[in-house]
Parts: structure tokens; C-alpha cells; sequence
């Protein structure tokens, strides 16, 4: 069978469903979309790709499309309707994650206006930090694991440095699903603590992040009934964090949202890519997004400037959340694909001090306690250097929002030891 889509259909994972669902093995789709996303699917896909772009005919271009296992399938793809502007509905109704505030933010607005003889910008604070494990990871891990809890699967593997497992293991719990989750040494203690009281089955192995995630998806392997959980490679996941782009348009309208910066903390990219993938299909093209690193843990903002994947040596921040030795290449993609379509993609990086400044501040300013890989993003306004380096560059003149993604790993007696140790 061969499926035909309308040339201004939003072509998403969902629609690559219907395509299984109706069996056909054939998509044909206009042919800028498989230049921009084709060879994305098929780096992305878990397991490989069943999407290949093959000819083209005049305007419109071919895909084959693999049969795959249903297990496989549900891991793969979304279920939602493509034309639906909210996706992730049967997790959302579940509970699985919640909509979170979005509130206006009088001390960094005024940071921000200081000294500025331009149109003023609202600063907004989007509290992904208050989600049930703590961070913005519940989003995709909701959408991911009620997908895969619907197929069938009572059984998960994740590999995370904490918050990713923390939010598998939450919302496991929810799903009456079995949790293991792979960490590697440098896991604080408090993360520990926290993931086994919430039932999960915890291994410690590995000097950083990517050793842990070899013994997850090994364990997999041999595990007929599990599935793997990545803590930021899957459309799944992707689409989930999107979700926090349809409350903030819900929260201030598309208008309201028109010239906006958005502000985002980035480790592997799955909360980049959830960002961008929420832009594109709110149409809000013309958006800035400044994706925050630090200085030791910049995979993608090293990739970005070389315009191709690169592997950091070594994991050296305080922000350990941010510790992916190499951002997904769709991160990368996606973020070429906004800039071809009018938007702007920005690297911005601190040192690890800005990183905990911006906690401090945070904390005292808006009374919330989040780990150092939230301030990064946060210090892109709390830092003088940064706040001047990338808005004095920044074209857009709507408002400014703050992806405060949270994380666990952090307590007062933690926060009073990083004020300490960075003479703050």
C-alpha cells in the first residue's frame, strides 16, 4: 500500500503509526521534509530506522518504510495525532506529569531591562523543577513509558546519572512497572537514596554516564521482557518535552509568544530536541533558543561550532546532569532545520561558579532549590558576562523564558558546600 501525504501535512513520528496501522510500506511526503527530516529518523530511530528516503518524483519524495516488532514500534514512534497541537494526551490524563507554572519573574526582568535603551522584555520562569521527581524529565519518560506500558512492557532499564532515572522510576512506580536503573560512580548519594525508596533496582558501574549506559542496553539484550530506557535518545521522549512548549503557547498565546527567547539547560539534547520539535509544530519559527552548557561538560555547543558530532574527552563540571561526552546528532539537526526556517540557535556556556551563582540567586530571588545543570541556563541572565554576550546579539524583542528543568541532586547542605568551595 502506499500512503500520500498532503504537501502542508505535519509529517511526525504519529503519522509514521498510521502509516503502520494501515500497513501500507510506502509514505510519500513532499520532498523538503525528507531533506530535513528524513535523514534524522533514520539516525534516531531505537532500534535502526525503518524510514529511508529513497527518489524523488518531480516534488515529491519517496520513503520506504521496514516492517518492525510492535514492542520495537511503540518505542519508536508517537501515537498522537499529527494534527493535534497537545500531544502526549494519555499520559497527561494519568497524571503522569503535570502542567507546570508559568510566572513572570520581576527580578530578571529588571536584570535584563537594566541599561537597555531597547523595547523591554518580560522575563517568565517555566517550573519544569516542579514536576513529581524534580525535573523536566517526567515529561518524556511519562509519554515513553505509558506508551510502552500499553504495548505490553512491564519491565524497564535505565541508564541516567539521576534525574532521568529518577523520573523513570517515579513514573514506573505509577505504571506498577519493574525499574533497574544503571548509574554510574559519580551518583551522589541523596540520588541513590532517593531512587531505591522509590522501588527501583539500582547498579552503580562505570566512571561516567556513557559506561553506564553500555551495561543498560546490554542488559537488555539479554532481557526478553525488558525495554531500554535512554535518558535522552528517543522521539518518544522528545515529543513529551514538547509538551512544555503547548503550555507556554496555552499560557501566553501565540501572539504573546511571537519574538521569544527560549532558554534551556542542555545535557545529551532530548530536552533540546522536545523544544525545537514544540516550536516547529506551533509554527513559532522565528523563535531564539540558547542552549546552556558549562564550560566542562559543552558537547553541544563544541559540535555546534564544527557543524558535526564531537565526543569530549572527558566529563569535568560540577553540573554531572549535563555529563553526555556527545550530544545526540539530532540535537545538532534539529537545531540546523530551526536555523534554516528563519529561527536562531544560540550556544551560550558558563563556567561552573556561574553555574552555582545562579543557583544562589535563584534560590534567594524565587525561593526554589535547583542543581547546577538548571543554573546554567539560569546563569544566561544572573551572569553579567553572558547576559550582555548573547541579548546584545539577540534579534528577537518578545518574551524571555526559562526552561528551569530542576534536578534532584541538590540540598541545602549541598548548596552551602558549592557557595563555599566558589567563594560566594
Amino acid at each position: 500500500k502506499v500512503f500520500i501525504c498532503p504537501p502542508h501535512t505535519m509529517v511526525t513520528s504519529a503519522l509514521l503509526q498510521h502509516v503502520f496501522i494501515t500497513t501500507a510500506t510506502t509514505l510519500l511526503v513532499p520532498s523538503w521534509w525528507v531533506s530535513s527530516f528524513g535523514p534524522q529518523l533514520t539516525r534516531i530511530t531505537v532500534p535502526p530506522a525503518f524510514v529511508r528516503p529513497t527518489h524523488s518524483v518531480t516534488n515529491i519524495d519517496t520513503v520506504n518504510v521496514r516492517p518492525s516488532s510492535p514492542t520495537s514500534l511503540q518505542m519508536s514512534i508517537s501515537p498522537e495525532d499529527p494534527s493535534s497541537k497537545r500531544v502526549a494526551n494519555e499520559a497527561r490524563t494519568a497524571k503522569l506529569f503535570h502542567s507546570t507554572p508559568l510566572i513572570l519573574s520581576d527580578p530578571l526582568t529588571a536584570l535584563l531591562n537594566s541599561g537597555n535603551n531597547t523595547k523591554p522584555r518580560n522575563v517568565y520562569l517555566k517550573m519544569d523543577a516542579l514536576q513529581t521527581s524534580g525535573s523536566f524529565k517526567d515529561r518524556g519518560v511519562a509519554h515513553l513509558c505509558q506508551t510502552l506500558h500499553a504495548s505490553g512492557t512491564t519491565k524497564l532499564i535505565s541508564s541516567s546519572g539521576g534525574n532521568a532515572g529518577l523520573a523513570v522510576a517515579t513514573v514506573g512506580k505509577a505504571l506498577g512497572m519493574t525499574v533497574q536503573v544503571i548509574v554510574p560512580e559519580t551518583t551522589k548519594p541523596m540520588v541513590l537514596e532517593k531512587l531505591r525508596g522509590l522501588g527501583a533496582s539500582v547498579q552503580i558501574h562505570g566512571v561516567n554516564w556513557n559506561a553506564a549506559d553500555v551495561l543498560a542496553r546490554d542488559l537488555v539484550e539479554q532481557d526478553s521482557e525488558a525495554e531500554y530506557v535512554s535518558p535522552y535518545e528517543n522521539p518518544l521522549l522528545w515529543t513529551g518535552h514538547s509538551t512544555l512548549i503547548d503550555e507556554i503557547v496555552e499560557d501566553l498565546g501565540v501572539e504573546g509568544i511571537e519574538g521569544a527567547t527560549v532558554v534551556a539547560s542542555v545535557g545529551g539534547g532530548g530536552l533540546l530536541c522536545g523544544i525545537l520539535e514544540g516550536l516547529q509544530r506551533h509554527s513559532l519559527h522565528e523563535t531564539t533558543v540558547i542552549a546552556a552548557e558549562t564550560t566542562g561538560a559543552a558537547s553541544f555547543g563544541t559540535a555546534f561550532s564544527k557543524g558535526e558530532p564531537v565526543m569530549l574527552d572527558a566529563i569535568n563540571t560540577i553540573a554531572t546532569s549535563l555529563g553526555a561526552l556527545q550530544v545526540s546528532d539530532s540535537a545538532l539537526e534539529r537545531a540546523k532545520a530551526h536555523i534554516a526556517n528563519g529561527g536562531s540557535v544560540v550556544s551560550g556556556v558558563c563556567t561552573d561558579a556561574e553555574a552555582i551563582d545562579a543557583c544562589v540567586k535563584f534560590a534567594d530571588q524565587h525561593r526554589l532549590l535547583v542543581e547546577p545543570a538548571c543554573g546554567a541556563g539560569l546563569a544566561v541572565l544572573y551572569s553579567d558576562r553572558l547576559r550582555k554576550e548573547l541579548f546584545n546579539k539577540d534579534k528577537n524583542t518578545g518574551p524571555v523564558i526559562i526552561e528551569v528543568c530542576g534536578g534532584s541532586g541538590v540540598n541545602l547542605e549541598l548548596l552551602d558546600m558549592w557557595k563555599t568551595q566558589f567563594s560566594l
